[in-house]
């Protein structure tokens, strides 16, 4: 990733990262998923989410609030 953007989430389920990018997409926050899924063996790898660094300790107070909502 270039720079400026910082990774605040990463998970192996992509709905968990959608409702993520979603969720900052509602409150006005560009965000960035790369998909790090191998493409034989999808039970392998990642997806992560980038936000600006000048949005990062926002979004990661939203990625909290579901991170407890999911528990």
């Amino acid at each position: 990733m270039e720079k400026g953007w910082e990774n605040i989430y990463n998970a192996t389920e992509e709905y968990l990262i959608l409702m993520a990018r979603d969720l900052l997409q509602d409150n006005g926050i560009e965000s960035v998923v790369i998909n790090h899924k191998d493409s034989a063996y999808v039970c392998w790898g990642e997806y992560e989410l980038f936000v600006r660094d000048e949005k990062k300790e926002e979004a990661a107070m939203i990625i909290e609030q579901i991170k407890n909502s999911l528990n």
